[in-house]
């Protein structure tokens, strides 16, 4: 019994070998049948009536493809349809060409894009830049070729339009663009608070470099800081002193402005007086 299940099974499988496999689909030119062909002519002489005479012959030569380029799915290629594409396009401009000059109206083509425009995507950028940044000042800040930019590891103010400002180490600088965005590490109520920054935001009122780093950073990024061994820890006492430096400073220059102003307005008194 055992034998005669194991022949019949060699039997099945040896049939099952002969029967002839299917062809594999591989890509190559396809040729397009007759009705197919004949169907896109009726549909070209739907499409353009004008170069076909009353017969329905037409009145140029016109060379519809014989083959088409199929892939190993078996859709068309879009090399293929790009091509058939043009081809279209070039045939309703001669068309309309010939037209236009039987009417004496000059024909000019579009312009094209890649000599009016070759890099549209700068060009936006730059507008929109201009745009955000009219003063340049933000852009010279973190030019890469501007020797005073801020750099990784200084400690950056940041003011808001709405909102309280907010100091901290930067520990990354990221170039995109409109998209430029800082990364500040400070401390809020003894926990450590890191904040990204749009440079070009319209919220973003003003940037100010508290202090600068003693040595030039060896990372473009400083994620080492989140570390305790690390951490910077809070700048509330730098940007304080900061503060402190700068409205006296701005204090001084106010104070020489008035008692200016207020020897120029005695001279003038004397000078009144003694005509």
């Amino acid at each position: 019994m055992a034998t005669a299940l194991r022949t019949g099974a060699s039997r099945a499988g040896a049939a099952l070998s002969k029967s002839p496999k299917a062809p594999a689909r591989r890509g190559g030119l396809v040729k397009i049948p007759r009705e197919t062909r004949k169907l896109m002519l009726e549909m070209h002489k739907g499409l353009y009536p004008q170069m076909y005479d009353a017969n329905g012959k037409p009145k140029e030569s016109i060379e519809m493809p014989r083959t088409v380029w199929r892939g190993r799915t078996g859709g068309i290629n879009r090399t293929a349809e790009m091509l058939l594409r043009r081809r279209r396009e070039e045939m309703f401009y001669q068309f309309y060409r010939k037209k236009l000059r039987q009417k004496g109206i000059p024909y000019r083509p579009a312009p094209d894009i890649k000599k009016t425009c070759p890099d549209p995507i700068s060009a936006v950028t730059a507008s929109q830049i201009a745009l955000l940044d009219p003063t340049g000042a933000r852009t010279r800040l973190f030019a890469k070729d501007n020797p005073e930019c801020a750099r990784v590891g200084d400690i950056l103010l940041v003011r808001q339009r709405t909102g309280d400002p907010f100091a901290g180490v930067c520990i990354n600088i990221r170039r995109r663009g409109v998209d430029t965005a800082i990364l500040l590490r400070g401390q809020l109520t003894r926990v450590g608070v890191e904040m990204w920054y749009k440079v070009y935001s319209p919220l973003v009122e003003g940037i100010e470099v508290v202090q600068r780093r003693v040595k030039r950073a060896r990372r473009a990024r400083l994620t080492y800081m989140r570390k305790v061994k690390h951490d910077r820890g809070s700048v509330e006492n730098v940007v304080r002193v900061y503060l402190r430096q700068k409205a006296a400073l701005g204090s001084a220059d106010g104070g020489k402005k008035k008692m200016g102003a207020a020897a120029g307005g005695k001279k003038g008194g004397k000078k009144g007086k003694k005509r």
